[in-house]
């Protein structure tokens, strides 16, 4: 079982594309955190942005917004879920090491900042896609296609 972590992601669109991926991956909920938008907005309207670039898959994908993100990984911890920040550090393993367990929940970060420190030290690994170019980042959502694919 899959399920995913957006953690401050400023881009609808971006959003849109992980829930998009999210569902031909067969991940099994997404969790919202921080100014993360939500495909419905707090009037209960839909968002345009994340409705075009998902094409309805968050309307199947569940999805839910969270408050606390370190009370959450606590809870998918005790549910079995490796809990898993996807980022570059140097204690990171590579995603060509890597071997997907049956409970994971991955975490995205920001688009500019990415999964920030403390988050990391709260969840059991941190996973990086190797760089073999001269940037040192991927677009978030091209980062969710490759690991929820490759897991």
């Amino acid at each position: 079982m899959k399920q995913v972590i957006l953690y401050d992601i400023r881009s609808n669109y971006n959003v849109g594309a992980i829930f998009r991926t999210s569902d031909a991956a067969g991940v099994s909920k997404i969790y919202l955190y921080g100014f993360t938008p939500t495909p419905i907005d707090r009037f209960g309207r839909q968002v345009h942005e994340i409705h075009k670039t998902a094409l309805g898959a968050e309307q199947v994908v569940p999805w839910e917004p969270t408050a606390d993100i370190f009370e959450l990984i606590k809870e998918k911890q005790t549910e079995g879920f490796l809990v898993v920040s996807v980022e570059l550090a140097q204690n990171a393993v590579s995603l060509t090491d890597y071997k997907c367990p049956e409970k994971v929940i991955y975490i995205l970060g920001s688009e500019t900042t990415g999964v920030p420190l403390d988050v990391q030290a709260a969840s059991n690994m941190i996973l990086e896609i190797p760089m073999r170019g001269e940037k040192e980042s991927l677009n978030v959502s091209v980062a969710a296609g490759i690991v929820l694919y490759a897991s």
